[in-house]
């Protein structure tokens, strides 16, 4: 197979030039992930390898073990198939968030990723708010978003609900479609070039394997019904792969994400609320805290109904999220934290010492 097929191109080629190798090292594409094993693909075939000792005590954190998507160096080991991976190439993008649970760790999800697939089911489950974060993380991701509004053929508002994501997207391509009779899918073809590589996200029960199968013209995942109560759906891809459709282009198809925790997006926060962001610029105040303060350009569009409420409380909730990430993870930011805190609780005892000192006078 050739390397374009998977994929490279120009950007990995000046990569694999700035790489101090050895000599048996080959550039391969990693499309899969069981464990500690990595699946990939190059010039002399798809196997199975491993991490070198040498890029397991050089990687430091989680974030920076290959990921599906990833353009690796592999040494075959011999003739079983096997190889071992050296390095990770640097990455053009990656769509990553905090890993689930309460690790705070960094888990990529897709590296490499020029167009971002973001799919919401036109459901009982169907939520502007989830899309709001996904599009902040793909915005930080460096990746393209298309937001696909899937099973429209079960929507009674299709209008409404295409303008409702559209005022959110502010520009984004937006595609209603229905996966599961075919109609507007061909609307992705424009997005999915030879040579490039998309990437399907989205929570569970959307609908994203029904469209994989549509893609590829055949079944290559099972698909299962969403619950009648709230349009949940289980996980029926249970891992993350890179495919190759019809036409070249590759596409990585991922488990539905029951929760999408941001993860260093504080650019891609601004990105995604760019109006707010305008709001806040045209404020009496450098300060604003868009409450109750006089010149509030935020407040005035609230106030207008030119900017949504929720909206503004939901940028407001995924800044706190940020800063809470920033202060568990970053020494300094923590500092800063703590010495706050410090400096307002000696606020609040001066004040207190104060008022039993007046008290005591009269």
């Amino acid at each position: 197979m050739l390397l374009e097929q998977l994929g490279w191109d120009s950007y990995f080629v000046a990569m694999w030039n700035a790489l101090e190798r050895e000599p048996g090292w080959a550039p391969a594409r990693v499309v899969s992930q069981q464990r500690s094993l990595w699946r990939i693909a190059g010039e002399s075939g798809e196997g199975w390898a491993s991490a070198s000792g040498k890029l397991r005590e050089n990687t430091e954190v989680e974030g920076d073990w290959p990921a599906v998507g990833d353009w690796v160096a592999a040494e075959p080991t011999g003739g079983d198939d096997r190889a071992v991976l050296h390095a990770v190439l640097q990455r053009r993008s990656r769509f990553a968030r905090k890993a689930a649970g309460k690790r705070l760790e960094q888990q990529v999800i897709a590296a490499n990723v020029d167009t971002a697939f973001l799919v919401a089911g036109l459901d009982g489950d169907f939520n502007l708010r989830r899309l709001e974060r996904y599009l902040a993380q793909c915005w930080e991701s460096r990746a393209h978003p298309v937001m696909v509004l899937n099973k429209q053929d079960r929507c009674d508002d299709l209008a409404e609900r295409i303008a409702q994501v559209e005022r959110i997207g502010h520009g984004v391509p937006v595609l209603p479609m229905s996966a599961q009779d075919g109609s507007g899918v061909d609307a992705m073809q424009a997005f999915l070039k030879f040579g490039q590589t998309a990437v399907l996200l989205g929570s569970s029960g959307v609908g994203k394997s029904t469209l994989v199968n549509r893609l590829l013209g055949y079944d290559v995942q099972q698909t299962q019904p969403v619950r009648e109560g709230d349009s949940r759906g289980r996980h029926t891809t249970t891992a993350r792969e890179l495919l190759r459709l019809p036409g070249g282009a590759l596409l990585i198809d991922t488990p539905g994400l029951r929760e999408l925790q941001l993860w260093d997006a504080d650019d891609g926060i601004v990105e995604s609320f760019a109006d707010i962001e305008q709001l806040a610029s045209q404020c009496r105040f450098r300060d604003c805290q868009h409450n109750n303060e006089p010149g509030c350009a935020v407040r005035a569009a609230l106030e207008a109904g030119t900017l949504d409420e929720a909206r503004l409380e939901n940028r407001r909730k995924l800044e706190r999220e940020q800063e809470f990430m920033r202060r568990k993870t970053d020494p300094a930011a923590r500092h800063e934290a703590q010495h706050k805190l410090r400096t307002m609780m000696r606020g609040v005892k001066q004040m207190y010492e104060q008022r039993e000192k007046d008290r005591n006078k009269s």
